[in-house]
This record gives structure tokens, C-alpha cells and sequence, in this order.
């Protein structure tokens, strides 16, 4: 390495992965979102389609959008796969997708049980393609039933799934009430989400959105224990719709201010803003 290498390399910014963006999401476009990532210090985004029923509540665009702009952006980008599960060409659908480059399933976000046929058939799926799944949990709504998400780790041992969302940032907290969303209080530990984080080795978490955001805020003091203990399973994600890419609407920039402040080392933050994605996606 030349002298000049060397200094370039010691003055380029550290690489962040971010794995969960959409677009266009509630009206951004493709180039509002390439510089919101920009400002962000971002290095690669994955993004992630809607169904074909569904725009994920926020607009979100389909597989073809989002093949579109990874191959536009190869350096910047890369996508996954999607489909309600519950159609009746899903698996054509998706696997379509992964034959074409997708590195993982998801958002997936769908009125289903989380343990039911129609998820434990994208689980299948997955196992097949060895990609990881992400999925929404929202009580009431989106993959319902979470505290019987284990039987699917359980089932599918070799399959990484990754957690998201209010039930499952909310249920850090053992003492949660399941329709409390953004609960402010702060955390009683060992609820669910911190077992299934500590108890099973293809469960790993998207710190994204302010539903990941208010998991660190609401107790600081939990938040340092608990990124401490389960560093080598979580993974930056945005998710944040603004057009900036930084201030006080950007849950991304915040989320990334908040995890180098909370982290309980230099090692920890680089594991979960960079490596442990590079690690699970074979970056």
C-alpha cells in the first residue's frame, strides 16, 4: 500500500450497513433517498418490497422498484424479496426474486399468526434459499401471536429470522402490556424478546424505526446492558421515511448517535452498525 493508500484509507468513514429501507416511501424518491443515506454515513441499504396487496402502510414499492434501484446502485444497494404469503403464487413470486439476487425475505408484514402455515411456509422457503426472514410484529396486526414465535425457531433451526417493530422492541419489557406500542416507562428485564435473543441462535434483531428507537431512549441504562449482552445479534436498520438524513425527524441518524453513545465499546458499535450484517448476509 502506498503512502497515499494509506492516508485515504485512514481518513475514509467507517462503513455502516442499514437493513431495512423502502422506496419510494411515503412519497421520497429514489434520489432524496440515495442522498438521505448519504447524509447518514450509510455504505449499503438493503431494500425491502411491499407485497402486491399491500404498500407495508407507508407507499412502499414492489420487488421490481427495488431491483431497479439496487442495479442502478450496485455499490450502494442490494434488495430483498417479498410476497404475502398468503397468495397463491407466493413462492413463485419470491423465489423469483432470490434467483435474481435478492440476499433475504421481507418486510415481511401481513395480518397472519407469526406461527401459522403461511409463515412457516416462507421459513421453508428460506431454508431452502439459506436467507435470512424479517419480519414486522405488531400486536393485533402484523404476525400475530409473538409469544408463540418460538415454536417456528424452534422448527427451523438453520433458518435466521430477524425481529422488528413495536411488539417486538416493546417486549424487551417483561412487565409490557401487548396494546401499549411506545411504551415511555422504563424496562422490567428478561422479557420475551431479550429470551428469544438469548436463547436461540437464529434470532436476531432490526434495530430500526422509532419503534427501536424509543426500545433505547425509554431506559438508557437497560439499553446499555442490553446491547452489551446481545451485541453480536443486532443489526442497524433506519427505516426512517424523511427526506434529510439527519435532526430530529430521522430516527436513523438518531438510532446511529444513540448506539455509539450506549454501546458498550468500540468493538460493540462496529458489530452492530457494520460487521454482524456483513457477517449474516456473506457480504
Amino acid at each position: 500500500m502506498t503512502r497515499r493508500q494509506l492516508l485515504a484509507s485512514l481518513l475514509a468513514p467507517e462503513p455502516i450497513i442499514d437493513i431495512h429501507q423502502h422506496t419510494p416511501y411515503t412519497g421520497r424518491t429514489d434520489e432524496e433517498l440515495v442522498r438521505h443515506q448519504e447524509v447518514m454515513g450509510v455504505t449499503m441499504s438493503f431494500l425491502l418490497p411491499a407485497g402486491k396487496k399491500y404498500g407495508l402502510a407507508a407507499g412502499a414499492g414492489g420487488n421490481d422498484i427495488c431491483v431497479r434501484l439496487a442495479k442502478q446502485y450496485p455499490q450502494r444497494f442490494k434488495f430483498f424479496a417479498n410476497e404475502a404469503p398468503d397468495e397463491p403464487d407466493a413462492r413463485r413470486t419470491i423465489e423469483k426474486y432470490l434467483k435474481l439476487g435478492a440476499i433475504g425475505i421481507g418486510e415481511q408484514k401481513f395480518p397472519l399468526d407469526c406461527d401459522g402455515p403461511e409463515v412457516r411456509a416462507i421459513a421453508e422457503l428460506a431454508k431452502d434459499y439459506k436467507v435470512p426472514v424479517l419480519l414486522h410484529f405488531e400486536h393485533n396486526t402484523y404476525n400475530l401471536g409473538f409469544n408463540r414465535f418460538y415454536r417456528v425457531l424452534e422448527k427451523y433451526p438453520t433458518v435466521n429470522f430477524i425481529g422488528h417493530a413495536q411488539t417486538w422492541w416493546g417486549n424487551i419489557d417483561a412487565a409490557l402490556e401487548q396494546e401499549v406500542l411506545y411504551p415511555r416507562t422504563k424496562v422490567t428485564a428478561g422479557g420475551i424478546t431479550d429470551r428469544y435473543l438469548a436463547n436461540y441462535p437464529n434470532m436476531f434483531a432490526d434495530m430500526s424505526a422509532g419503534s427501536g428507537l424509543n426500545a433505547l431512549l425509554r431506559d438508557e441504562d437497560h439499553a446499555r446492558g442490553f446491547l452489551d449482552r446481545h451485541q453480536n445479534k443486532l443489526l442497524y436498520g433506519s427505516d426512517c421515511n424523511d427526506r434529510d438524513g439527519k435532526g430530529e425527524r430521522c430516527s436513523g441518524s438518531k438510532q446511529i448517535e444513540s448506539i455509539r453513545r450506549l454501546a458498550p465499546s468500540k468493538a460493540a458499535e462496529r458489530k452492530i452498525l457494520y460487521e454482524n450484517s456483513k457477517r449474516l448476509f456473506r457480504l
